[in-house]
């Protein structure tokens, strides 16, 4: 059965003073005593007289009596769990089966954990890192070193967290668990002990190296393996570098975020690489062959006659392969027109004479202007 309220159990109200408890202890302790009942009451009394004797020597101690009428018996007995019946305590296996969800509306995170004594464990958190790379080293992979924080036991206190020759005690509200229980209304809430948080440990006297922390932190450099074909916005995972857990728990990961810089020349979609090639007009014009940078070298294209500002060429496979992919992607290159500037009187003249004899010829010379020029006139008349 669940237990009593301890202030039920002696007969005295919340409010009463030391001396009342004493007078209502001795009193209960007079009656139900082993040695002044025998035969068929013993057994009651026996339960009776241990029920007021732990009632007296919470209520007694000053800081456990403040811990019982905060958290109420899960604030002195925090392993405790009622197995059924009315009360706070009766719902035991209903707060443990909803812990995670009213921990964290009272202040719990992270992942969590039974320890040794019964401590709550709590994983490390993860820690980020931003690592900026170049197209070439995305495209073709690269080993780098990165200095990253990493935590040390400290030498001081030897990991303990106390100064040297004292040592942390156990936490006297939650007797070294970590947790205690809060009753609202019919419900057993538990949540991370206030005093020690969660340690299960008080230190009188931090180490002043570490500030009773236990540990220091340092910088250590990480080796990282960067794969081939890895695209901007992608995560590393390095498992067990990120900040240590507590009370044992694991520690978290460290995951590394690629920055692509900007490129000179290409720009990346996917696997896919684009790039602006600027082609004069005369080659543009009378066609030929241009040379085109790839990220395995220089590459040919045949231009060929009359080809417009605009127009795309495709080499296949001149592009990334993905780190999924299982073939690499495309270059594109988008022919830009280049307008020759600077022009000397005799370049002007011949460009003029050029002119001429191309409005002589019409239409024909000219794709898109004469489209152009009738849908100029349909839009002024219209």
């Amino acid at each position: 059965m669940s237990k009593r309220d301890y202030y039920e159990v002696l007969g005295v109200p919340k409010n009463a003073s030391e001396d009342e408890i004493k007078k209502a202890y001795r009193k209960l302790a007079m009656k139900h005593h082993p040695d002044r009942n025998q035969g068929d009451t013993a057994k009651g009394a026996e339960e009776k007289f241990k029920e007021a004797k732990e009632a007296y020597e919470m209520l007694s101690d000053a800081q456990k009596r403040a811990a019982y009428d905060q958290y109420g018996h899960a604030g002195v007995d925090p392993n405790m769990r009622g197995p059924g019946g009315p009360g706070a305590e009766g719902f035991g296996g209903f707060a443990e089966a909803f812990g995670d969800i009213f921990g964290d509306m009272f202040g719990q995170q992270g992942g969590r954990g039974r320890g040794a004594g019964g401590r709550q464990v709590y994983r490390g958190s993860d820690l980020s890192y931003a690592m900026e790379i170049t197209l070439e080293e995305a495209a073709r992979g690269k080993d780098a070193q990165i200095r990253i924080p990493s935590w040390e036991s400290c030498d001081t206190c030897h990991g303990s967290g106390a100064k040297p020759g004292t040592s942390a005690k156990t936490c006297t509200t939650c007797t070294g668990s970590g947790t205690v229980q809060m009753r609202q209304g019919f419900f057993s809430v538990q949540q991370t002990c206030p005093h020690c948080r969660g340690t299960g440990k008080i230190i009188p006297e931090p180490c002043t190296t570490c500030s009773g922390q236990g540990k220091l932190k340092k910088q250590k450099t990480l080796e990282v393996k960067i794969p081939a074909g890895i695209d901007d916005g992608m995560r590393i995972r390095s498992t067990g570098n990120g900040e240590p857990g507590t009370n044992g728990g694991p520690p978290g990961d460290l995951y590394i975020e690629i920055r692509l810089k900007k490129h000179d020349i290409f720009e990346r979609d996917g696997d896919d690489l684009h790039c602006q090639v600027p082609v004069s007009f005369i080659t543009a014009a009378l066609g030929g062959e241009i040379e085109v940078p790839t990220l395995a070298g220089k590459a040919a294209i045949d231009i060929p006659e009359g080809t417009q500002a605009g127009k795309q060429f495709r080499l296949r496979g001149k592009g990334i392969k993905g780190v999924r992919s299982s073939y690499p992607g495309d270059l594109y290159c988008h022919v830009s027109i280049e307008t020759p500037v600077k022009l000397t009187e005799h370049q002007r003249k011949l460009l003029k004479d050029l002119e001429e004899s191309l409005k002589k010829g019409g239409a024909k010379h000219s794709p898109t202007g004469s489209s152009w020029t009738d849908r100029l006139k349909s839009f002024f008349s219209g």
